[in-house]
């Protein structure tokens, strides 16, 4: 018997373990893509390709160029014609793509996407002095595990660099990845690895700027703010110090917008801010409508800080009172009905301002003894006392399925590793105060979460918009809670609980607990790119769409998981993928099969109570909140968004955000040519006056598409960048 290959040599000289596995995947590709799916058929090719290459190199370590032509030479002699000429024509298209990585400086060793690349090459690789990458992306996770794996010898953990190897592992395989400052920052000389902050506003002058230069700092090292400026008195109130008058929280609101915008200038990512009002400040009218003029708080997401008491009043169809923060008296009383109606017709006319119910996201605060929560982070998601910080990471639950079942043994393995992961990064990072540092290490929260969620269900062939879609997130993320909990009462019993325990929530019914939160859903806006799939809990947004380079190059950009089922399915075409990019959706294409159609639904196919009821049933086993967009068409009327934020706050959720399409002046993105509906209820057969939805198209900053895109949290529908990717 020939001698084995234990060895393959890659492009770039390095030496890896052989894997014929790895020639079956490329092999049963190939048979996809020409209606050939059969991974027995795959392997018996695959086992012929190793046949020949333990006879040809033996004793030796072949090239990966030689192991290609192989297969092509066994695909040919074996007959698959067809098979063979799709395996030359992806070896070719990844040649093109390996020099388009080449030319932006970037050494892949792990095989990521072009737009990962991109996204990898402008903010997360190590530069040298003259700004020329000296990191791969392997490199990236290498330094990453490496760092955070050191926390291990603080708790005389025996092995750190199996620590360190399965730290590299679980990220390498996209498997998880942490919040964007522990990638940009660890173990480099910032090593401040927090994504969320949350910094106190008091009534004086003294607070309020040493908070805009506590905010800079922040935004300088990566993280995003929030505020709650309802401590604030309201304009015209009298300031007994100076006999002056106040300005009002929205005057100070500015101060921080343009320190914002001098900061994000000069730096790696752009900063961000949450704004937060309480219903019941006597300003609340001003606060609603300040993001009705264009440029207004342009470095600011704004919400609505709702009390029960509040909707209480807007359901019965009663008055409420305004309270001067000064000494909490009542200076008006207000209709809530009205004032409710004014928020809708905000966030029906510009998606903002977005709500939150503070009494439910106090009641689950673990640590009511160190204070009220007043505010989150930018996207909503991590509401945090003052001072405090959090980490976040996301699980990828794309690779979470294995032969059309969800891998729980695999899920539970990854779950537990990221918990242990996250633990690590609060001792690893360099905080930017140090009030700060003692409020982390104090209650030690941690906000582990998903992304892929609409890649999951469609390897599971589940429609999103489905009674079975809301069984499984419930079902997903009740598992991960209960195994991140598991863990982090392992860690706690080792480790010892974090020091607020003792005075927190937790001893009623558990004896350790090393975090005082473990799970949050974030938007994932970068790392979904890095990882390839699907952001956040969010369906997909387009399935096919065409993207403009910078060079005025129109590229036809696919959904990876279509593209297989259509290959599969023996229904792909260019010409149907163009119809596809020009016509937003596939629900009026006769081409595409009707099971297909269910479970390939986009952001715009779904309903908006869909939408809410997804985001409530991840919220349900949600430590902190879940940070997701409810899309409506540009037809949904008022009604329509008041139905949504009152279906949002009988489910239970700690806030809701909306986006009517078109609804802004510069549109978040265009799909499709026109708006079927609105063509068809007008009977207008000239399309010409609707080729657009927007205003103004402007470049995407991560993969430098020509879309049209803008502050927020929707997301290009090229990469998945969201402008709420703190």
């Amino acid at each position: 018997m020939s001698a084995k290959v234990s060895r393959i040599r890659k492009r770039d000289g390095r030496l890896v373990k052989y894997s014929r596995e790895k020639i079956v995947e490329a092999i049963y590709k190939a048979a996809i893509s020409v209606g050939e799916a059969n991974r027995v058929v795959a392997s018996k090719l695959a086992e012929n390709v190793e046949e020949e290459l333990f006879k040809k190199f033996a004793g030796t370590t072949p090239g990966v160029e030689e192991i290609q032509d192989l297969v092509e030479w066994v695909l040919m002699e074996e007959g698959r014609t067809k098979m063979a000429k799709s395996y030359i024509l992806y070896r070719e298209e990844h040649s093109k793509l390996r020099g388009t990585k080449t030319l932006l400086g970037v050494n892949d060793d792990i095989k990521l996407s072009l737009n990962a690349i991109k996204v990898l090459e402008r903010r997360y690789l190590r530069k040298d002095e003259n700004r020329q990458i000296v990191e791969t992306p392997g490199g990236m996770f290498r330094r990453v595990a490496r760092d955070i794996a050191k926390a291990d010898k603080k708790y005389g953990s025996g092995d750190v660099k199996k620590v360190e190897e399965r730290f590299y592992e679980f990220m390498t395989a996209l498997e998880f990845l942490p919040n964007s400052p522990t990638l940009m920052n660890a173990g480099k000389e910032l090593q401040q690895l927090a994504a969320c902050f949350v910094l106190p506003i008091e009534d004086s002058m003294e607070s309020i700027f040493e908070g805009v230069k506590n905010t800079a700092l922040i935004h300088q090292s990566g993280g995003g703010t929030g505020f709650s400026f309802t401590r604030l008195r309201p304009k015209g109130d009298v300031v007994k110090s100076t006999g002056g008058i106040a300005s009002g929280p929205l005057s100070f609101m500015r101060v921080f917008n343009a320190s914002t915008e001098v900061i994000k200038q000069g730096g790696t990512r752009r900063g961000a801010n949450m704004g937060i009002l309480r219903v019941d400040h006597p300003d609340i009218l001003d606060f609603i409508v300040a993001k009705e003029k264009t440029n207004e708080l342009n470095n600011f997401n704004i919400s609505v800080g709702l009390t029960e008491k509040f909707m209480e009043a807007v359901l019965a169809g009663e008055e409420f009172e305004l309270l001067n923060p000064r000494d909490r008296k009542p200076v008006k009383r207000l209709s809530a009905r009205s004032v409710f109606e004014l928020i809708v017709a905000m966030a029906w006319k510009n998606g903002e301002p977005g709500i939150v119910f503070l009494d439910r996201i106090n009641r689950d605060n673990p640590t009511p003894k160190f204070g009220e929560i007043e505010s989150t982070n930018p996207c909503g998601e991590q509401p945090l006392l003052p001072y405090e910080a959090c980490n976040l990471g996301s699980i990828n639950l794309s690779v979470m399925v294995v032969d059309g079942k969800v891998d729980w043994i695999r899920l539970k393995k990854c779950v537990h590793t990221a918990i242990h992961f996250l633990d690590n990064v609060i001792d690893r990072s360099k905080y930017p105060l140090p009030q700060i540092d003692r409020m982390v290490k104090a209650n030690r929260k941690v906000g582990l979460g998903v992304m892929g969620w609409a890649d999951m269900l469609i390897r599971l062939e589940i429609p999103y918009n489905s009674e079975e879609a809301v069984e499984m997130g419930g079902k997903v993320i009740k598992f991960i809670r209960d195994e991140a909990v598991k863990k982090s009462e392992e860690l706690g019993r080792k480790r010892g609980s974090f020091p607020n325990f003792k005075d927190s929530v937790f001893p009623k019914n558990h004896k350790h607990m090393r975090n005082a939160t473990v799970t949050t859903i974030a938007p994932t806006g970068t790392i979904s790119i890095i990882a390839g799939c699907s952001s956040g809990v969010e369906p997909l947004f387009a399935i096919s769409y065409i993207r403009n380079v910078m060079d005025g190059t129109e590229l036809l950009e696919v959904n990876p998981l279509f593209k297989e089922v259509a290959k599969k399915r023996g229904f792909y075409s260019e010409e149907l993928m163009m119809r596809i990019a020009m016509e937003g959706s596939i629900k009026h294409l006769e081409e595409v099969p009707t099971e297909v159609k269910a479970f390939f639904v986009t952001a715009h196919d779904i309903t908006p109570k869909w939408h809410l009821r997804m985001q409530a049933a991840f919220q349900k086993h949600t430590d902190n909140a879940v940070s997701k967009t409810v899309n409506f068409p540009s037809n949904a009327s008022t009604e329509d968004v008041e139905e949504v934020f009152i279906l949002a706050y009988k489910l239970g959720c700690k806030g809701v955000t909306i986006y009517r399409d078109k609804s802004r002046e510069e549109q978040v993105l265009n799909i499709g040519t026109v708006n079927r509906d609105e063509c068809e209820e007008s009977g207008s057969e000239d399309k010409s006056e609707k080729k657009k939805s927007g205003k103004k198209s402007v470049t995407c900053p991560e993969c430098d598409g020509n879309l049209t895109f803008e502050e927020g949290c929707s997301k290009c529908p090229s990469c998945g960048y969201s402008a709420c990717s703190v």
